[in-house]
């Protein structure tokens, strides 16, 4: 059931980011006081290429398929399917950037993830270029790679939890994450940090 779930809620994502994305429009980046950061560029070239591969397999199914007519609309819709589901992640990424604010942090990752950072649970954020493991990551720490580097670490003061799709919740402590300007994001990250109360 939550299987299922989880799947319509990609799903209803990952149509809103395509049509986001067509629009040229991005979620949450509404307010002048909020700074965004995209990372989406770093995957481009991979999933288009990725795209690519769909189309000619797509092309070529249907030669295979022409002289048997059902399996040719059904293996023909599935592969359409695909290709939108393709171009759906990516755009979900384009058009759900990582956000910086009054309220705090905002990571993300595509149609999979949405994490608040309240401002106050922030104590540091440095740039970082790491290149994570598959094996996952360790107890605590959130890892979001694109194209298999995170380039942003921002350490909290407490646990929040973070809720995966087609996942269990956790709690972190750590989160590293890629921004195209991580640098921005740290002197954005840093400006919500409270100064020390003077001794």
């Amino acid at each position: 059931m939550r299987l299922l779930k989880d799947w319509g809620t990609y799903e209803a994502r990952n149509w809103r980011g395509l049509a986001l994305w067509a629009a040229r429009r991005r979620d949450g980046t509404g307010g002048a006081s909020v700074q965004v950061f995209d990372y989406a560029r770093a995957q481009a070239s991979t999933m288009y290429a990725l795209l690519f591969v769909c189309g000619v397999e797509t092309v070529g199914m249907s030669f295979l398929t022409a002289a048997h007519p059902v399996l040719h609309k059904v293996v023909l819709a599935l592969d359409i399917y695909t290709v939108l589901l393709v171009l759906g992640a990516h755009a979900g990424c384009v058009a759900r950037p990582h956000t910086v604010g009054p309220d705090g942090l905002r990571v993300r990752h595509g149609a999979l993830l949405d994490v608040r950072i309240p401002a106050h649970l922030i104590a540091s954020a440095r740039r970082e270029l790491r290149f994570p493991g598959g094996d996952g990551s360790p107890e605590g720490i959130l890892d979001l790679p694109i194209a298999s580097q995170t380039s942003l670490t921002v350490e909290l003061t407490e646990p929040v939890v973070v809720s995966r799709l087609f996942g269990r919740s956790e709690e972190v402590r750590t989160v590293r994450c890629h921004a195209e300007d991580a640098y921005g994001a740290v002197a954005a990250i840093r400006a919500l940090i409270p100064a020390p109360a003077p001794g």
